[in-house]
């Protein structure tokens, strides 16, 4: 079923857990990992003339695979063709499959300000924007220029930041092939930036579980109360649903213990968002994806 061409970047059912942080999950139907725009292109029109659906995997931060696995096509966008970064005066250009990480720390690094806030949230740069990623009160989006995407018929699409309708936490791009994102930043002081990058840095690190890998942030933090305060007013720090559990001292990390499963994942979100309902009335909203 896979093409000639497609033969040496596509291979059949490939295991996820051990591509996504939780460590959970089955295989991919088709996984596939071109090294280039073209590959991209020809495997999203591949699977769209057999009807499988298609999902982009970057860092697997905030994927939940359930233990069937992915019928369909999952494409990777590390190649360095698809996660690569790049600086043009004031605008950064990024591959979707880039680490958001990378990106802050290039656009630090040349002295450009406006990424630097979003330091320490795991994920690709196509991620963050399709989320709308936010810290500090301050989103992604005033400073994505214009984003590329892959359509069904293998055109590539530029879409203007006007466009990608952006809201909280939230886009219109669900379900897109992003490929490519223009940043425009602000020039200002490298050394500045970079003392104010390392603040930020440490800050974030010290709110992340230690020694602790198979996690994930299942909450999106709701516009007026961060989920960890929500999660630890009412009373849920720590619950467990057999080997999976929130963390004791950040609630607003899941953990997945050995043992751990995707059903179990899914009913200790769902517990906890029943209580914070019924509790407070807010209806959180979750960042993972459920393949």
């Amino acid at each position: 079923m896979i093409p000639e061409s497609l033969q040496h970047v596509v291979r059949s059912d490939e295991s996820l857990a051990p591509l996504v942080w939780l460590g959970i999950g089955g295989p991919a139907h088709f996984f596939a990992e071109p090294v280039d725009l073209d590959q991209v292109a020809a495997i999203v029109v591949w699977a769209a003339e057999n009807d499988l659906p298609v999902r982009l995997l970057g860092s697997g931060s905030n994927v939940l695979v359930r233990e069937s696995g992915f019928d369909g096509v999952v494409i990777s966008l590390a190649a360095a063709a698809t996660s690569g970064l790049s600086i043009n005066d004031n605008r950064l250009t990024a591959g979707a499959g880039a680490q958001l990480s990378h990106a802050v720390v290039k656009a630090v690094g040349a002295g450009l300000g406006g990424l630097e806030h979003l330091v320490g949230i795991p994920g690709t740069v196509g991620a963050a924007v399709v989320g709308n990623v936010s810290s500090g009160g301050r989103d992604i989006s005033p400073v994505v220029k214009a984003i590329r995407v892959v359509e069904s018929d293998g055109t590539i699409r530029e879409i203007s930041q006007e466009d990608i309708g952006f809201t909280y936490r939230k886009t219109s791009l669900t379900g897109s092939m992003i490929v490519e994102v223009d940043f425009e930043l602000d020039p200002g002081d490298s050394a500045a930036l970079t003392k104010r990058l390392q603040k930020l840095w440490i800050s974030r690190n010290s709110s992340r579980p230690a020694d602790i890998d198979r996690i994930a942030m299942p909450f999106i933090d709701p516009d007026t109360i961060s989920a960890r305060e929500l999660i630890q007013n009412v009373g849920l720090t720590g619950i467990r649903e057999g080997d999976v559990s929130l963390d004791n001292a950040q609630p607003h990390y899941l953990i997945a213990h050995q043992g751990a499963t995707s059903d179990q994942c899914l009913k200790l979100i769902d517990r906890v968002r029943e209580q914070v309902l019924l509790q407070t009335g807010i209806d959180l909203q979750l960042n993972l994806q459920i393949w």
